[in-house]
C-alpha cells in the first residue's frame, strides 16, 4: 500500500513538473514573439536615427533649452524629430541632406507646396512697397482679405482676424458665449480646436473613462485645466443623431452654442444627414453652431465644408491654409453676432476708464499681429492660386488617384485597409468596418500601421507617424508612383 501511494505521488510531481514545462514554454513562445516584434520596431526608429544622426544631435541639443526639444507637444516623434531645412515644392529636405515627398505639409497649411513662387514673392512684394514688416494699425489687406471671405463662405457677413487657428475657436467661443448668454458650450467626442482649456476636452479620451459612447464625459487632456471647464463642457457623440438630440434637448437652456469639425481630424467626414440635423436642432432649441473649418477651409473646395455639404452656420473659424504658410486665423459670421466685437465708440476694456459699464458692454479681442500683411497678401496669393480653372478639381483628382491605388495595393497584400477624407485630404485606417468616429478608429491597426509608417520615413515619404496625408498642387504624379512604390516596399519589409 505504502509503495502504490508512494507511486502515485511520483506520478503527481511528475504530471506538475510536465505542466510547469508546458506553461513556460507558451511564456516563453509569447515573450520571443514580444521581443522579435518590439525588436523589429526598434530596429526601424534606430535606422531612422542613425540615418538623421544629425538631426539627433540638434534634437539633443535643443533639449538643453526647450522643453523636451520641441516648440509643440504634437511635434515629438521617437527616437527624436527629424529636423528640416529646407523645402521646396512637394519636398522637404532635412540636416541630413535626406530628401522626404512631404504629405504633413505643416498640418494641411502649405496646399500651394513648399515655396510657390507666386505665394512668396506676394509676401517679399508688400514688405518692400510697405518699406516695414508691420503697421500696427488698420491698413488695406484687412478689407480686401475679409471682403473675399464673405464672397467665397455662404455663412460669413464678417470677419475678424486672429494669429492661429486655436486663437480663431477661441474668440468664435466667447463671441457665442456673449451673444447668448449661457454658460456651458457643447463639443464633440475626437474633435480637436485648439490646445486650449474650453475645448481641450475628451480629443483622445481613454475608452475606460470616455464613458457611455452615446453619452460622453467630458474628459481633460492635460494636467492644469480648472475644473470650471470640464463642468461647462458638454461632449456629444460624433455622427450619433439620436443621441446627439436626446443630449441638446436636455441641456439646450445652458448651451450656448455647439462648436464641430464638419470633417473630424480633416478626414472623418460627417454623414450629411447628421450634420443637417444638427443645424435643424440648434435652430430650433436657440443654440448657436460654429463650424471650426481651420483644417477643411479651402481643402474641401473654396467655401470650405459648409459649400460642400450645404449647410450655414453662425460663425465659422479659419486658418492653415489662410495665411499661405504663415500663421493665421479670422472667424467670421453673421453680422447680427460679429457686431459683438465693434468697439464701444473709441473705448474699450483698456481705455474704458472709471466707467466700469462699458467694459461689461464689451467684447474684448486684441492682438498686435492679427491681421499681419504679410501674412494677407501670402494669403491671398494662395487664394487666388486656387481659383484658377480646374486647380482644386485636379488636386481632388490627384488625391482620389493615390488613394485609390494605395487601397488595391494593400487589399492585394490581405491587410484589411481603408482611406478616409475628403477633398485633398485623406488618412489611412487599417481596418474593415465603417469609421464614423473617435471610438471607430479605436478598431484600427494602429501597431501595424506605425511599423509601415517608420518604414516609409527611411523609404523618404515624409508624414508623422499615424497622422493624415494632406496634398498639395506641387505633388507630381511622380510623386504618387514613387508614394505607391514605397508603400509596396514598406508592406514587404514589414511582413518579412
Amino acid at each position: 500500500m505504502h509503495v502504490l501511494i508512494k507511486n502515485q505521488l511520483l506520478k503527481n510531481e511528475e504530471l506538475v513538473f510536465l505542466y510547469l514545462i508546458f506553461v513556460l514554454s507558451i511564456l516563453c513562445y509569447y515573450c520571443l514573439k514580444l521581443t522579435i516584434t518590439g525588436g523589429v520596431a526598434l530596429n526601424r526608429q534606430e535606422y531612422i536615427s542613425n540615418n538623421t544622426a544629425t538631426s539627433r544631435d540638434l534634437h539633443e541639443k535643443a533639449q538643453e533649452v526647450i522643453p523636451g526639444g520641441v516648440t509643440a507637444n504634437i511635434k515629438h516623434i521617437d527616437p527624436h524629430p527629424i529636423v528640416m531645412e529646407k523645402g521646396n515644392g512637394s519636398k522637404l529636405y532635412d540636416v541630413d541632406q535626406n530628401e522626404y515627398i512631404d504629405y504633413l505639409l505643416s498640418y494641411g497649411a502649405l496646399i500651394a507646396g513648399h515655396g510657390h513662387p507666386a505665394v512668396f514673392e506676394a509676401a517679399m512684394e508688400q514688405m518692400r512697397e510697405a518699406g516695414t514688416t508691420i503697421f500696427g494699425t488698420p491698413h488695406r489687406l484687412e478689407t480686401v482679405m475679409a471682403e473675399k471671405l464673405v464672397s467665397l463662405y455662404p455663412s460669413i457677413e464678417m470677419v475678424r482676424f486672429t494669429n492661429s487657428g486655436l486663437e480663431a475657436t477661441m474668440l468664435a467661443i466667447r463671441a457665442a458665449m456673449a451673444y447668448a448668454g449661457k454658460s456651458k458650450i457643447a463639443k464633440f467626442e475626437g474633435h480637436y480646436h485648439g490646445g486650449y482649456d474650453q475645448v481641450l476636452m475628451s480629443v483622445n479620451p481613454d475608452h475606460g473613462a470616455a464613458g457611455d459612447p452615446t453619452s460622453p464625459n467630458a474628459v481633460p487632456e492635460s494636467l492644469g485645466i480648472p475644473d470650471y471647464y470640464q463642468e461647462n463642457t458638454v461632449v456629444l457623440p460624433f455622427n450619433d443623431l439620436d443621441a446627439t438630440e436626446k443630449i441638446l434637448r436636455q441641456r439646450a437652456d445652458e448651451v450656448s452654442a455647439i462648436i464641430l469639425e464638419p470633417v473630424q481630424g480633416g478626414f472623418i467626414p460627417a454623414d450629411q444627414t447628421f450634420i443637417e440635423g444638427v443645424r435643424d436642432l440648434t435652430e430650433e432649441l436657440g443654440i448657436l453652431l460654429i463650424f471650426d473649418e481651420v483644417k477643411t477651409g479651402f481643402r474641401l473646395g473654396l467655401g470650405g465644408a459648409q459649400e460642400s455639404y450645404g449647410v450655414t452656420p453662425d460663425l465659422t473659424a479659419l486658418g492653415k491654409v489662410l495665411g499661405g504658410g504663415f500663421p493665421v486665423g479670422a472667424i467670421g459670421g453673421k453680422k447680427e453676432i460679429m457686431d459683438i466685437l465693434s468697439p464701444a465708440g473709441s473705448r474699450d476694456i483698456l481705455t474704458a476708464g472709471a466707467d466700469q459699464r462699458a467694459k461689461h458692454d464689451t467684447l474684448f479681442h486684441s492682438g498686435t499681429y492679427n491681421g499681419h500683411p504679410t501674412v494677407l497678401a501670402s494669403g491671398l496669393a494662395t487664394i487666388e492660386l486656387l481659383e484658377k480653372d480646374r486647380t482644386l478639381e485636379e488636386l481632388f483628382d490627384k488625391t482620389n488617384r493615390l488613394r485609390n491605388e494605395l487601397e488595391e495595393l494593400y487589399q492585394a497584400y490581405n491587410i484589411p485597409m481603408q482611406t478616409v477624407g475628403l477633398g485633398s485630404i485623406f488618412n489611412i485606417i487599417l481596418a474593415d468596418d465603417s469609421i464614423k468616429n473617435y471610438r471607430d478608429l479605436k478598431k484600427a491597426d494602429t501597431s501595424l500601421r506605425k511599423e509601415l509608417d517608420y518604414e516609409l520615413l527611411n523609404l523618404g515619404i515624409y508624414t508623422k507617424p499615424l497622422n493624415r496625408y494632406s496634398l498639395s498642387t506641387a505633388h507630381s504624379e511622380e510623386d504618387l508612383k514613387r508614394t505607391v512604390e514605397a508603400h509596396k516596399q514598406a508592406i514587404e519589409n514589414v511582413m518579412k
